[in-house]
């Protein structure tokens, strides 16, 4: 059993193993375990991967979906436990996409991570290495991703990039 510390953020492109690192770091934790799922499924496609990444986690997981609000499923998580936030790249996503008051919903964010008596881990895309979106709304979620990324990143006491398989740690050090 390792001690993970109460917040840590793991970064990484698309494919780039960022989860299956944050699994891996959270399963080492030895406790109970809570998936906090963010990605809602749209059509077929998107059903089929979250059902495959569920079967893949086992049954050792608790899985709680929330696309918006993650003030319940972080508030309820015990000091037994410990909770996988992925992602909040799609939880961005979903905020931007509802036309919802990001810098509100980012408080409210930061004000139950602050609460939160579970050890997090946060999976996030780091987008800011790309090429500049041509429209509008593609450069508004990549400007306020990255700023939320950084917002986070002070927050958490473990930072980890991880590229093509390999994690990086950028701040803390690993439990």
């Amino acid at each position: 059993m390792s001690d993970l510390p109460r917040l840590s953020l793991v970064l990484g492109g698309a494919a780039s193993g960022k989860s299956s690192f944050a699994e891996w770091l959270v399963t080492q934790a030895g406790r109970e375990r809570v998936y906090l799922a963010t990605a809602q499924a749209f059509d077929e496609e998107m059903r089929t991967k979250l059902t495959r990444h569920r079967k893949m986690r086992g049954p050792d997981w608790r899985t709680v979906e929330a696309a918006f609000d993650l003030a319940p499923a972080l508030g309820q998580a015990g000091a037994h436990e410990v909770v996988l936030l992925d992602c909040i790249t799609m939880w961005l996503s979903n905020h931007l996409l509802a036309d919802h008051d990001l810098d509100q919903e980012q408080v409210k964010l930061f004000a139950v991570l602050e609460s939160c008596t579970a050890p997090v881990v946060m999976v996030s895309n780091e987008v800011g290495l790309s090429v500049v979106p041509e429209n509008a709304l593609a450069r508004r979620f990549r400007e306020a991703q990255g700023r939320l990324n950084q917002q986070l990143a002070v927050r958490s006491d473990l930072v980890v990039n991880v590229i093509a398989g390999l994690p990086q740690v950028l701040k803390g050090a690993m439990p």
